[in-house]
């Protein structure tokens, strides 16, 4: 093999372990074209989806289709210092591509250490999404024995969008049993509690940020899988209910979110949106020694929410505006500081902005064939989508233009 073939074939293996676990497609092509250029390898061509790679050159020619697959952003944040590493000189060809072997074999989180994340993200979000103490007694429960399937049962043995049907069946069964039981007070907080961990964050931040950086392709094609993921969890909800519909005669419904007075107040809004997306940092795979600084950015972004959104005339379209800025430069001072990647502050920090709750209600109401509730939701979650994304557009604009500033300074 010539040593342009060996230094592609680095180049593309560092690519791939990228993209498979959750890096955005920027990221993916500098990566690539910074291994390459280093090894001497200038002049060859990446063009990067978000499922697949093709690398070409003179003598060389890889295709590689890489499936979109659950997140581990504590090997992006690996392959990104490794890179960094080849830039400033002393590391082989060779040595490279055994550290990216490394890198992609490495374990994941143990399955408690990922229930454990499950457990506070369902609680803390039941009670962000307004849920009472109950309620979020509930999700955790049911979140943990949801996500305990999904991890042992699902990953293994069914495909993607099985998991999902599968997964939501059993979470919504569950908390229609605690619900009857007298656990909790609102099934519709506690089923999208116990359904949290199943949302797409990073495939949908991801897929944001695409759009944002103008490549519309590959953010279109994140946003659709983030919507089948919707899709297929709504369905699971739906013939959880069909089935109980037909066992108990109707007797439980499921009605919209509602904000418990005891949760809602401001204290314990910020405990949970710290504990959440610190929970979520678990399930996304950042490192463990970034758990508390991303918790951090999360509480920062949903006190700045709930201060405008409770305390000026701005809509919730507004406060998510100015939180997600907010997040979106706490990540890039938080990167700085801690010498890692924005994106893993930037996925755990936003999520409390993703509408989330508003996609799955409005999908929900699809499958149930109340079209003008759902056309309400759809509205609103486009509006926070575009608001978020005008957020990291204007963040990432601004920090080009400062960088821009300083250049021009030294030179």
């Amino acid at each position: 093999m010539s040593d342009t073939s060996k230094v592609l074939d680095v180049a593309a293996k560092a690519g791939h372990i990228l993209l498979e676990n959750g890096a955005e497609i920027s990221r993916v092509e500098d990566t690539m074209e910074r291994i390459a250029t280093h090894y001497g390898a200038a002049d060859e061509n990446f063009f990067v989806l978000s499922n697949g790679i093709f690398t070409t050159g003179d003598t060389y020619s890889k295709v590689e289709f890489i499936p979109i697959r659950a997140s581990r952003l504590d090997k992006v944040v690996e392959v990104n210092q490794l890179s960094r590493e080849i830039s400033e000189g002393g590391i082989t060809v060779e040595e490279a591509d055994r550290r990216l072997d490394r890198i992609n074999s490495s374990p994941d989180k143990s399955i408690w250490e990922q229930l454990a994340g499950t457990a506070l993200g369902s609680a803390g979000f039941c009670a962000i999404f307004g849920g009472g103490y109950a309620d979020c007694l509930a999700s955790l429960l049911c979140g943990v024995l949801m996500y305990a399937f999904v991890i042992l049962i699902g990953s293994k043995y069914l495909t993607k969008p099985v998991t999902n049907i599968c997964g939501s069946m059993l979470g919504t069964a569950l908390c229609m049993l605690l619900f009857s039981l007298g656990l909790g007070h609102s099934l519709g907080n506690m089923v999208i509690g116990t359904l949290i961990p199943l949302i797409p964050g990073v495939a949908f931040t991801n897929g944001l940020r695409d759009i944002a950086g103008e490549d519309y392709l590959a953010g279109t094609i994140r946003l659709l899988d983030a919507s089948m993921v919707f899709f297929c969890i709504a369905v699971g909800v739906c013939l959880s209910f069909f089935i109980m519909d037909r066992l108990l005669g109707g007797t439980i419904r499921i009605d919209g979110l509602t904000a418990d007075p005891d949760t809602y107040r401001f204290p314990v809004q910020t405990a949970a949106a710290f504990m959440g997306t610190a929970a979520f940092a678990v399930l996304f795979g950042v490192p463990r020694k970034h758990y508390f600084m991303t918790g951090l950015v999360g509480m920062i972004g949903w006190i700045v929410y709930m201060l405008v959104v409770r305390y000026t005339t701005l809509t919730v379209i507004g406060g998510t505006f100015i939180a997600s800025l907010c997040v979106a430069i706490l990540s890039q001072y938080c990167a700085v500081r801690k010498k890692c990647i924005s994106t893993v502050f930037l996925i755990c920090g936003i999520f409390p902005m993703i509408p989330g709750a508003g996609v799955f209600w409005s999908t929900l109401y699809i499958v149930k064939q109340q079209f003008a509730s759902a056309i309400q939701s759809g509205f609103m979650a486009v509006e926070i989508t575009f608001a978020i994304v005008l957020s990291i557009i204007i963040e990432t604009n601004v920090r080009e233009w400062i960088s821009r500033r300083r250049l021009h300074g030294k030179a």
